[in-house]
């Protein structure tokens, strides 16, 4: 079993636990965290649905994401996160998701946000955690970091801990 599956299947733990759900909405990642969480069998149990945003028309129309915020703060930001990670709990009805949104490369960079900028933000009904992260690597290594950042944090979460230092 690698990595992101053990970390899929320990989240399917805690949330069985708990009899929660979760939910992801994902720009770089493609729907990979989604598609680790839907690698262990009953996860259907769990996980409530995904939703694969790559554009910011769709972030827009299957999340919720205010139009504007993608002229004031860029696609790449705490706040796009945060209104993506709030839009697919409002849709799905989970308890829990997580968001990311980031440059995985190999362009698309900037001297503001260098490739390997990742915003993740994860959400406990109301409460709402982020971070920005900076991974190093080709587009696949940036893209694993941030599916297993993502895990891990939705992890601490369903724990009762903070996914991030806040």
């Amino acid at each position: 079993m690698d990595g992101l599956t053990e970390l899929a299947a320990s989240l399917g733990r805690h949330l069985l636990a708990e009899q929660a759900q979760v939910c992801t909405a994902e720009s770089c990642t493609g729907g990979g965290i989604a598609e680790a969480i839907t690698r262990i069998a009953g996860s259907s149990a769990w996980f409530e649905a995904g939703y694969v945003t790559y554009s910011n028309a769709q972030k827009t129309a299957q999340l919720g994401v205010p139009e504007r915020l993608f002229g004031q703060v860029g696609a790449v930001s705490r706040e796009v996160v945060e209104a993506m990670a709030s839009g697919a709990c409002r849709h799905s009805g989970a308890r829990y998701g997580v968001a990311v949104s980031g440059i995985a490369g190999p362009d698309g960079g900037s001297a503001e946000k260098p490739v390997g900028t990742v915003w993740l933000a994860w959400a406990d009904g109301g409460q709402l955690y982020s971070q920005r992260c900076q991974f190093a690597g080709d587009r696949a290594a940036v893209r694993r970091q941030t599916v297993e950042t993502a895990l891990s944090g939705l992890i601490k979460l369903a724990s009762g801990t903070a996914p991030c230092a806040v």
